[in-house]
């Protein structure tokens, strides 16, 4: 899978969550106001179910759910440690 349908399936996400927003990649959901904790929990969700990965402890930091951008980097480096393994 590229970074684009990566991408495209994220922002897909944002789009159903919030209906006529518009999000650039490196947007900060959580500074613009989008998220908070429940909604982190879904995104987390959304990540394992969407692209078949496990989110550990370490991976829960604010910094790499903040951004489309950020989130698409967990995923691709998850997907590689997966496929390494």
């Amino acid at each position: 899978m590229t970074s684009e349908m990566i991408q495209a399936r994220i922002r897909g996400f944002f789009a159903r969550a919030f209906p006529g927003r518009s999000l650039r990649d490196g947007d900060d959901i959580f500074a613009l106001g989008f998220g908070n904790s429940l909604f982190a929990m879904q995104l987390v969700d959304f990540v394992e179910g969407e692209f078949g990965l496990t989110i550990n402890n370490e991976d829960l930091d604010v910094a790499n759910f903040s951004t489309i951008a950020s989130i698409r980097s967990l995923v691709e480096r998850k997907v590689s440690a997966a496929s390494a393994s």
